[in-house]
């Protein structure tokens, strides 16, 4: 259920900035919404090689900003499989990016992060008593 929500909000992105910015082209929401799905799959798969490669360049120091870069190719690669999408560059191609994982961190968020669960877990007495026995 997560995935469809993500792909929802990045198509959402791609569609509202293609109405801000001028370099930016979609033809309709079900395009972007093909688009989405693409970039998500090339960053699931060439996006996850890439970003190892150049996270060792950099010595695992720039990962955030490695992330944002691989996106950004995988848009451009995305831009040249797909008709109907043409982003003009590279820096808008970032922008999207840049956009798009503030939109889902923003999402995640809301959704209130299932990662951070043992936090509340540990407020249970039975837990917290397990736990420390564990460790002694």
């Amino acid at each position: 259920m997560d995935y469809i929500i993500n792909l929802l909000v990045s198509a959402g992105v791609i569609l509202v900035l293609s109405y801000m910015m001028p370099s930016v082209h979609v033809k309709s929401f079900w395009t972007a919404l093909w688009v989405a799905f693409l970039i998500g799959i090339f960053n699931a798969t060439i996006g996850l090689l890439l970003g190892f490669v150049f996270n060792l360049v950099t010595l695992f120091l720039l990962r955030i900003i490695i992330n944002l870069i691989v996106t950004a190719l995988m848009i451009k690669l995305v831009d040249a499989l797909v008709g109907n999408f043409k982003v003009d560059g590279f820096l808008p191609a970032l922008i999207i990016a840049v956009v798009t994982a503030l939109a889902l961190a923003a999402v995640g968020w809301m959704q209130g992060d299932a990662d951070n669960d043992e936090y509340t877990r540990l407020d249970q007495p039975a837990q917290t008593e397990q736990l420390m026995s564990y460790y002694s």
